[in-house]
């Protein structure tokens, strides 16, 4: 049955049945937007434009007026909620496979908390599904276009101008959006790979086949950079002009640093390049998922502080001189802009800014198809002091954070992080280095060794 992950209502597109998703947004509405408006987006699965029918006819039972945002980022629906003072639902499963969907909620206050999530689970266990289950409900755009004149208006005009950016397409969410913003700024875009089949892309895990493809259109195409993102657009994707994949959490910290903050929040699995940065008041570590990076920046009321995750999701949480009003749930525009237009202010190229950054670089994969229980099991042993299933020549163990999962320093600087994914049955892998190619070895030689020890 579809659980609550990370961050929103996850499951298999055919378990998020009509009737149940009818049911969640009714019992979401009756306790948290009663007598006002629900706003709806949706990703470009198969099964998304039924769910967001579903979640359309259950919204209307409880007496909401429902806006259908169409298709657009979760960011940009977020975006608009706060401006109205409205409830929202996307209807997204992210970068999870195909066959998978989910539920993202949205509240007067902004993203749904950790809190939240059990008293919805509890009103919708004790509630009767509405007696219609599908409604049509007109398409409206405005938060479309808000987001992108968010972008166009927040960067000096013609920010991007001389540059030759490629954008992926394949299913994203902003395959308009992403185009007209980087045009807007006045870069040559080359739009690639569009696919009509809902394509999953999980921007903390790229595999080498397509990076492999990205890598080739960045040549073939002459580019400055490559960008896209995952499904729903809050993960971004950045590619270099030498055709190298850039990690969320080298792309957070360079987009704090541009923003200003002084107080970066972020996961227990990101990059220790944060750390050694400087310039940053402090840097606070959270579990893994956006609902605890948020919880801990409002913690910091009154602060100029910034949020991301290792994916690259980016939470920017004050008002800044540029126009940028706070938006506390993750982005993937941002990010990608701010890099984008930090080279190209600089007059130099995407990977130029990398060479003046700590060199500490990230990898990051996953096992598919691992029963949650068995990824615990495996934790567990490894906690318990079982480190068979780890590379050797790491060195002596320093340091065992778990916060979530088991995140083993070593005192050869490298780091180990496995634990279980919160939203499939995967098992997750985070390793650091000192080089992208030591990382990428590290990575390799540890995957191997976990999967051979989940056989």
């Amino acid at each position: 049955m579809p659980e609550f992950g990370t961050s929103g209502l996850r499951g298999l597109a055919v378990e998020l049945t009509d009737e149940l998703c009818a049911t969640y947004a009714a019992a979401f509405v009756a306790k948290h937007g009663k007598g006002g408006r629900l706003l709806i987006g949706q990703d470009r699965r198969e099964s998304s434009p039924r769910i967001t029918r579903a979640v359309a006819a259950g919204a209307v039972s409880e007496g909401a007026e429902v806006v259908d945002c169409g298709v657009l980022p979760t960011p940009a629906l977020a975006l608009a909620a706060a401006k109205e003072g409205a409830v929202a639902i996307m209807v997204t499963g992210s970068h999870i496979p195909a066959d998978r969907n989910g539920l993202k909620f949205y509240t007067r206050a902004g993203e749904f908390t950790k809190a939240d999530e059990a008293p919805l689970r509890d009103a919708v266990a004790a509630r009767v599904a509405p007696g219609v289950a599908s409604v049509e409900v007109e398409e409206n755009r405005t938060a479309r276009s808000d987001y992108v004149a968010r972008y166009l208006d927040g960067f000096p005009a013609g920010a991007l101008k001389g540059r030759r950016i490629g954008v992926w397409l394949h299913s994203s969410a902003a395959s308009t959006v992403l185009p007209e913003i980087l045009e807007g700024l006045g870069a040559a875009v080359v739009g690639l790979g569009q696919s009509d089949a809902f394509i999953s892309v999980d921007t903390e895990a790229v595999d080498a086949e397509t990076r492999g493809i990205l890598a080739a259109w960045v040549r073939e195409h002459a580019l400055d950079a490559l960008v896209s993102t995952d499904g729903d657009a809050d993960r971004p994707l950045l590619v270099d002009d030498r055709g190298e994949v850039i990690p969320g959490d080298i792309l957070g910290p360079i987009t704090a640093r541009w923003a200003g903050a002084d107080e970066v929040v972020t996961t227990v699995s990101a990059n220790t390049m944060v750390d050694l940065m400087g310039g940053f008041r402090s840097v606070t570590r959270t579990r893994i998922g956006s609902p605890y990076i948020i919880a801990e920046m409002e913690a910091r009321q009154g602060a100029r502080v910034a949020g991301y995750e290792p994916n690259g999701g980016f939470l920017l949480g004050w008002d800044m001189e540029r126009g940028f009003r706070p938006l506390m749930t993750r982005d993937s525009t941002l990010p990608l802009l701010a890099v984008l237009v930090s080279a190209a202010g600089r007059g130099v190229a995407v990977s130029a800014l990398l060479d003046d950054l700590p060199q500490r670089r990230t990898a990051t994969d996953r096992l598919k198809d691992i029963p949650r229980e068995k990824s615990l099991a495996l934790v567990e042993a490894i906690l318990g002091g079982d480190h068979s299933v780890l590379p050797d020549g790491l060195g002596r163990l320093s340091h065992v954070d778990q916060t979530d999962g088991a995140r083993m320093a070593f005192s050869s600087g490298r780091i180990v992080t496995v634990r279980p994914s919160g939203n499939a049955p995967e098992l997750r892998c985070y390793v650091e280095a000192e080089s992208q190619a030591a990382a990428d070895a590290l990575l390799a030689d540890a995957l191997s060794r976990l999967r051979a020890a989940l056989l």
